[in-house]
């Protein structure tokens, strides 16, 4: 577990299915498709507010507010030089910036193609703070086979973006078929207790204050789902892990306010636009009595699921049929 204790007031800091939103006042009305799986996010209303975070003081804003989003890129590059193989070309799905892109070296890869639906977010950075190759591919995180051709890529990583996807499911099995057999899926994303302090700080607030609540924080992923998920999707030799990093802020005003510059606004359909600035001050009381630190700082936890998962192929190592083994565990024991 890391603790990052910080806020961008305080000091700078550079090593953040279903995650986290903010709240938000301004996001455009909510969209609801009739066809297709069941939509919880507004994707039109996501790209918005990222494109906007990007673009804010040029960008500024946004790259200070890069550290858990560092952070858990520099864990995910880890497991991927746990994987002793190199690779031509790396897909880098919902790449944003290039958070995970930025740490790849030509010894292990040749080229990144970095896909994202939010364009300001994909254009950033420049190109001279890769030492790979790059290119921008802009795309929609959850239809991956309109961009890549299926059978056709070496490898797939996402790091934090599929808790926007609406059908995180299907947005797997479109992974696992764009992937060459023995093809490779390197993900991360946030699990069912991130930001848990928040969500019930808000809560708690909205029924004392307001008599009910609404959504301000993303429905979650059960961390005991994905690997039947990725099962479901026809990977095989999974790998799931789960870690945990926590931010110390002042106050919960500025970790809010980090998660709009995030690009992280509230973009679950049917949300309330508006919440009254008393209940605020209610769940910020609320939150720095409950999980308030002696330091006077208030926690906030990012829970982080790894996976790793292979599309199956004949050169692939296989588990011995039932009954084969020539050892009996009693004369191990």
């Amino acid at each position: 577990m890391s603790h990052l204790r910080l806020s961008r007031r305080l000091c700078p800091f550079r090593p953040y299915s279903r995650s986290f939103a903010a709240i938000s006042s301004n996001s455009p009305p909510p969209s609801l498709n009739t066809v297709g799986p069941y939509q919880v996010f507004d994707r039109n209303a996501k790209m918005i507010q990222r494109d906007n975070a990007a673009r804010r003081q040029g960008g500024a804003k946004s790259r200070t507010v890069d550290y858990v989003r560092d952070e858990v890129a520099e864990r995910m590059l880890d497991r991927f030089l746990d994987i002793k193989r190199k690779f031509g070309t790396v897909i880098d799905l919902g790449s944003g910036p290039g958070h995970f892109s930025k740490l790849l070296e030509t010894d292990k890869v040749q080229k990144v193609i970095m896909l994202d639906s939010s364009e300001a977010t994909l254009n950033r950075d420049p190109d001279s703070e890769f030492e790979v190759e790059v290119e921008r591919l802009r795309g929609d995180e959850e239809n991956i086979l309109q961009s890549v051709t299926p059978g056709s890529q070496e490898a797939i990583v996402s790091c934090l973006s599929l808790h926007w996807v609406n059908d995180l499911p299907g947005s797997l099995v479109q992974i696992q078929k764009a992937l060459q057999p023995d093809g490779l899926f390197l993900g991360a994303m946030f699990g069912g207790d991130t930001l848990f302090e928040l969500r019930t700080s808000l809560q708690l607030a909205e029924v004392e204050r307001d008599g009910g609540i609404s959504p301000h924080v993303s429905p979650m992923t059960d961390t005991r789902d994905i690997s039947n998920l990725l099962s479901r999707a026809g990977f095989t030799m999974l790998t799931v892990d789960i870690d945990e990093v926590k931010v110390a802020y002042p106050s919960m005003w500025e970790l809010m306010e980090d998660l709009q510059d995030m690009g992280e606004g509230n973009a679950v359909i049917g949300r309330r636009n508006t919440i009254h600035r008393d209940t605020l001050a209610a769940a910020s009381a609320i939150y720095k009595e409950m999980h308030g630190s002696e330091d006077g700082t208030i926690p906030a936890t990012f829970q982080i699921i790894y996976m790793i998962g292979w599309k199956p192929a004949p050169t692939q190592p296989k588990p011995l049929e039932r009954g084969s083994g020539k050892v009996n565990l009693k004369d191990v024991l």
